[in-house]
């Protein structure tokens, strides 16, 4: 039986990797700041780690065959004072090289490194130097969050000088438990559907089992290494997608506006985020032999509201 340690292993990810990666036959350790989590009894182990305080619990380090690290402090939980983004920089740079430095020190065994990033590396549709979806080689935006992926992945490339390294992109992860489409579908339940803006902006996105077994197959894969999209294979708009919720939810529903500029007032600089396109190509990944469940919005959303 394999050891897999996973970093951001209590959140909404996490949470579903962790039930999957059981499922498949490995064992779980999660690397957690909740002391609480730790008296747990169960087929999962807790390990304390807090890289803010430079403390590790090495202990089941040397057991590790392979590590998913998604820790990171959460892009959409505050507004973005400068306080909030130093946090959500240090928490992956600062974060990212802890844990590699540790498992350089304390986990021989370990052969394999599974990182994550964000599509938010690209930036908006409006920076494409070509017609056509963002690929892994394209250069990355100037903006934070693309700044913060560029720092935050090469911290994680470093690890290649020890182990294959795999980094995933992500796209807004969708799951009726967490995540946006919970944001996506609240309204709704009320007969309102809101639009974003103009609803044409483009969004990225993957159905969160879909995403776990991306992860669980790239640590099957052995030859797999270097940077991959992690998003669907067809990017929808705003509109498109908060259509295709009121459709398979049922009832009547009221298309309310939500312009830019309230959103701006509501959500400051983090509005630009909600309001920009970004479509990204699933194409790399699929060539390698990943095969989606829900490739497309209408399946993953009958899927998530079943």
């Amino acid at each position: 039986m394999q050891t897999v340690g996973i970093t951001g292993g209590t959140g909404f990810v996490g949470h579903h990797l962790t039930e999957l990666l059981k499922q498949q036959g490995y064992r779980v350790i999660i690397f957690t700041r909740d002391m609480h989590k730790l008296s747990r009894v169960g087929d999962v182990k807790y390990s304390y780690w807090c890289p803010a305080e430079r403390k590790f619990d090495v202990t089941y380090l040397k057991e590790l065959h392979a590590v998913i690290h998604l820790a990171g402090a959460g892009v959409a939980d505050k507004r973005w004072t400068n306080k909030r983004k130093k946090e959500i920089v240090d928490s992956r740079v600062e974060g990212t090289r802890f844990l590699i430095e540790r498992l350089r020190e304390h986990a021989p065994a370990c052969k394999t490194l599974i990182a994550a990033s964000a599509i938010g590396y690209y930036g908006s549709d409006k920076h494409r130097p070509q017609p056509g979806p963002f690929v892994e080689d394209a250069s990355p935006a100037e903006d934070f969050l693309a700044q913060t992926c560029v720092k935050w992945e090469a911290e994680s490339a470093k690890a290649e000088e020890i182990m294959r390294t795999v980094i995933f992109r992500f796209g807004i992860a969708l799951g009726k438990d967490d995540g946006a489409f919970r944001q996506f579908v609240r309204p709704q339940n009320f007969g309102l559907m809101p639009i974003l803006g103009s609803g044409r902006q483009i969004i990225s996105w993957i159905h969160v089992d879909d995403l776990c077994r991306l992860i669980c197959w790239a640590l099957q894969q052995q030859e797999l290494n270097g940077v991959y999209n992690a998003v669907a294979p067809y990017p929808v708009s705003n509109r498109r997608l908060m259509r295709t919720i009121a459709q398979i939810m049922g009832g009547v529903k009221l298309p309310v506006p939500v312009p830019a500029p309230l959103l701006k007032v509501g959500l400051g600089e983090m509005a630009n985020e909600v309001l920009k396109s970004c479509t990204v190509s699933a194409e790399k990944i699929c060539q390698q032999g990943f095969e989606f469940r829900y490739p497309d919005i209408k399946s993953a959303v009958q899927d998530i509201l079943r």
